[in-house]
């Protein structure tokens, strides 16, 4: 899911922290699988990303799913960090920043969808994930100066919306639709570009490593879940084995080497096209959740997700820039 250190959801503008110095030429040599390997692999993970929530939350409770999740994902970053011999960032006032970012881009989305699917299908959250990049548009035009509005990026955000009501059935009376849960899972999806809105204005350019900033993002967010988990749960009389082995995949896969293969995307093929995942991980959300969980599905919502991920297509294109006279 979107950059799941988020976020899910990298969505577009995770790629603000990618090095745009970088040059992707050293990185190849390097990849021991084709890039299209790769990029499809991280689209069946956070595309399964969902399912493994639902089938957590079976056994846990939505916070104990979260600070699992959360745990597995941080001891994947922390060995990859110790092979390539990377330390964690210093400085009082970066940690107090990533520690903002660590509760939108990571524990307050992820409780957010746990919570979420005690109540609504997989599929649907799955789709509402689909919608970061949506919000990620409206509120850079708000927050962001020099990321300008234009009539194709403004035409795909209405676009985008149209799709979510479609989705939720909105003409029908949102008949049959937990609203709680799905207003959920959409500001998890919220969450995200805040995140990244946030990060662009105070952790660009810092000097540090994607590596070692993840790692330390995550360390943070765990902590928070630390913190807040056993003040709203008890621990549990038994550990159900199916749910722990979600919530471990969930977090060594879908948070931890998902991030790892995304980063790795972006320094290869660009975050353009790095970017494109999020739009097969609402069709594989939906896909896994009616095949291997038996999840129905009303027709508004395959043509409503169409219509969101075609406006969020439309979010993310630019201007082309004005050629000089001469």
């Amino acid at each position: 899911m979107c950059y799941d250190v988020g976020s899910r959801i990298v969505d577009g503008m995770s790629t603000v922290t990618a090095p745009s110095t970088q040059s992707p030429a050293p990185a190849r040599p390097r990849a021991r699988l084709d890039w299209r390997l790769r990029f499809g692999a991280l689209s069946l993970i956070w595309g399964f990303s969902f399912l493994l929530i639902k089938v957590g939350t079976d056994g846990y409770a939505p916070f104990q799913v979260t600070l699992g999740r959360l745990v597995f994902g941080t001891a994947v970053l922390a060995a990859a960090m110790a092979v390539k011999r990377e330390r964690l960032p210093r400085g009082g006032r970066l940690w107090g920043h990533m520690a903002v970012a660590a509760f939108f881009l990571n524990a307050l989305p992820f409780s957010l969808f746990a919570y979420s699917e005690l109540t609504i299908p997989s599929t649907l959250a799955g789709i509402c994930n689909a919608t970061s990049p949506l919000w990620g548009m409206a509120l850079s035009m708000v927050a962001l100066s020099e990321d300008r509005p234009t009539r194709v990026r403004v035409a795909g955000l209405g676009l985008g919306f149209l799709g979510v009501l479609t989705v939720l059935g909105a003409w029908q009376g949102f008949h049959g639709l937990d609203a709680t849960g799905t207003a959920m899972a959409l500001l998890a999806s919220l969450s995200y570009p805040i995140g990244w809105i946030y990060v662009r204005r105070t952790l660009a350019g810092t000097g540090n490593s994607h590596l070692s900033m993840t790692g330390a993002q995550l360390l943070l967010a765990t902590g928070q879940l630390a913190v807040v988990t056993p003040l709203f749960t008890q621990l549990p009389d038994r550990f159900p084995v199916v749910p722990l082995l979600a919530v471990a995949a969930l977090g060594a896969l879908g948070t931890g080497l998902a991030v790892l293969i995304q980063y790795g995307l972006v320094a290869e093929v660009g975050p353009t096209t790095a970017q494109m995942v999020t739009y097969f991980i609402p069709v594989i959300a939906t896909a896994a959740g009616v095949a291997i969980l038996g999840e129905s599905l009303r027709w508004t919502t395959p043509v409503g997700a169409v219509i969101v991920l075609a406006g969020a297509a439309l979010t993310q294109v630019r201007p082309r820039a004005s050629k000089s006279g001469g």
